[in-house]
């Protein structure tokens, strides 16, 4: 339960409140097994010839209240009913909306080093099991239990042996639940990593479905999924060969006791110890006892279960969110002092130090895997180095607030992500209080405008996922009007024209001149061209700093930046032949 406390504490009365409600719920279900004993008491009497005259007014107050007590059972589940599951799902939309605020505020180091399968299945399955449980499991169990208890309390008043006997035994079928519990959290454990890696691979299946045709990947071929599903049913089998018997012989265990109470019953009926309605009312009792035990028995082993689940989402609200309290201030020059990083212990920038001046282009160049895009990213704070600083107007980036900091930056990136909505929205996401006017004036600038009024829904047109609707450039000039929009004084452009055909790339460069205007841009640049006006050019190899400084200077320089220089301009000249 505490799991569960933990993922509502922002509000534990959405725990509490229905448990309360079944309570009251399970207390009056009570009450017409209360009067009907009672009534039996009268007639039993009267035939007995205990009572000379059969009380007729008690047994007519005793139908009333009868009824009045169904109805109050029926009306008092309506609230019941709406607490419990109302509250069950309020839960869920809260802590999935809290879990995907909490996955924005963390690193991005940590996001990419787990499978988005793995935070899928977490977001919608786990907290569907979480939420089943609240509304199901939590109430049922503790309504279970409640009857019960009741019931012992005032079956002691009638004879104590009794009621002792019919719960004689119980011990070894709490013995067994404990047994169940402790294999519930080791073979649950492997079955929930099964159905993750189940989950993981259907991920994989599906992103991959464009390769998986163009190559015929079928059969052995392309049988991770395959596999993962044959595993995901061994740990299901698994789980329930093991568990089931032993539930099985707990709930032997609890149903024994109406056999012992029919024994022990008879034994005092005949010594005249007892009277038959005593006996009548133990037997009646007792089959409505042993199945909410049963039920709360069973229930118990999925709620152990499930709170796996709730564990792995608690694990992952504890993750560390990025700190930082400071505001950045108006100046927007760019520092890295001593700064290393690494990806999972492998160094990928190493102790680099460099000035970008404000209002100044710098750029970016290298060999592939040389850190470009890391060092963009350090800038935006997507991750925190290990080792040294990154001032950001003079502050450490470390200390500002990271939602304020990325108001001063827009980024472009290589690969255009566009959301599944309208072009109009997909550029507002860069000013969500942009006007229509100023939408379409950053359209224009980013050459974007004229084939966007040519399409049949114009700024209203729906672009796929991800943008699949759109060309590779069209996409990138969405992109780089979204940035426009946004007005912030640091641009970040990694490799924006370096994919593009010579048509996309002549608009392209046109609108990052518009972007760039009047601000401190840091560039990695696939095309040397475009960055020969740059004013400093920073060249990384393995993650270090072997050359800086202007274009002309570093060709003089006979460096790496000018066997990357020549070399493009060797390749520029190549064509594709098939020689017959």
């Amino acid at each position: 339960m505490k799991i569960f406390y933990n993922i509502t504490a922002g509000n534990p009365s959405k725990l509490i409140k229905p448990i309360v409600w079944t309570i009251i719920s399970n207390i009056i279900n009570i009450l017409p097994f209360a009067l009907v004993i009672i009534a039996i008491q009268i007639i039993y009497s009267y035939y007995a010839a205990l009572d000379a005259t059969l009380n007729i007014s008690a047994l007519w107050g005793i139908c009333i209240t009868l009824a009045v007590s169904i109805l109050v059972m029926f009306l008092g589940e309506i609230p019941s009913y709406k607490t419990t599951y109302m509250r069950a799902y309020s839960v869920a939309a809260d802590g999935r909306a809290n879990l995907a605020e909490h996955l924005r505020k963390l690193p991005l180091g940590y996001l990419t080093s787990r499978n988005p399968g793995d935070l899928g299945n977490m977001i919608m399955e786990d907290f569907g099991l979480i939420e089943h449980s609240i509304a199901h499991i939590v109430p049922q169990m503790v309504g279970a239990l409640i009857m019960p208890i009741i019931a012992f309390l005032g079956l002691c008043f009638l004879d104590i042996r009794m009621a002792l006997s019919m719960f004689i035994s119980m011990p070894f079928a709490i013995l067994l639940l404990y047994v169940t519990s402790k294999l519930q959290k080791k073979l649950g454990t492997s079955h929930m990593m099964a159905k993750i890696d189940v989950a993981k691979r259907l991920q994989e299946y599906l992103d991959g479905m464009r390769i998986i045709k163009a190559y015929n990947l079928k059969g052995q071929k392309f049988n991770r999924l395959h596999h993962a599903l044959k595993n995901f049913m061994r740990e299901s089998i698994r789980l329930e060969g093991i568990l089931g018997p032993i539930i099985l012989t707990a709930i032997a265990f609890i149903k024994a006791g109406l056999a012992i109470i029919v024994l022990v019953g008879v034994h005092l009926l005949l010594n005249g110890e007892i009277d038959i309605v005593t006996f009548s009312t133990f037997l009646v009792i007792g089959t409505r006892i042993f199945d909410p035990l049963t039920a709360a028995l069973i229930n118990y082993a999925e709620f152990s279960y499930n709170q796996q689940a709730g564990a792995r989402i608690v694990h992952l609200l504890q993750q560390p969110i990025m700190s930082g309290t400071k505001k950045p201030n108006d100046t927007h020059a760019i520092t890295f002092e001593n700064v290393t990083f690494s990806y999972n212990e492998i160094p990928v920038i190493q102790d680099i130090s460099f000035h970008m001046a404000e209002g100044t282009m710098t750029a970016i160049v290298g060999p592939s895997g040389s850190g470009k895009s890391t060092i963009l990213q350090l800038i935006a704070r997507f991750y925190d180095p290990q080792k040294g600083r990154i001032l950001f107007g003079g502050i450490d980036e470390k200390e500002l607030e990271p939602e304020a900091l990325l108001q001063k930056i827009s980024i472009v990136f290589q690969d255009v992500y566009l959301f599944q909505d309208t072009i109009e929205n997909n550029i507002r996401y860069g000013r969500k209080e942009a006007t229509k006017e100023e939408v379409i004036e950053a359209a224009k600038k980013a050459c974007c405008h004229d084939f966007i009024k040519v399409l049949p829904e114009g700024y209203d047109t729906i672009v796929g996922e991800g943008g699949n609707t759109l060309s590779g450039g069209e996409k990138q000039r969405i992109s780089i009007a979204r940035a426009i929009l946004k007005k912030a004084p640091v641009v970040l452009l990694d490799e924006a024209t370096a994919s593009l055909d010579p048509e996309n790339e002549v608009y392209v460069q046109k609108a990052i001149n518009t972007l760039v205007e009047g601000r401190t841009v840091i560039v990695i640049a696939h095309r040397l061209k475009t960055i020969v006006s740059a004013d400093n050019i920073i060249v990384l190899e393995n993650g270090r700093i072997v050359e800086q400084g202007k274009h002309d200077a570093l060709l003089a320089g006979q460096g790496l930046y000018t066997h990357l220089w020549w070399l493009q301009q060797k390749t520029s000249g190549w064509n594709m032949s098939v020689n017959e």
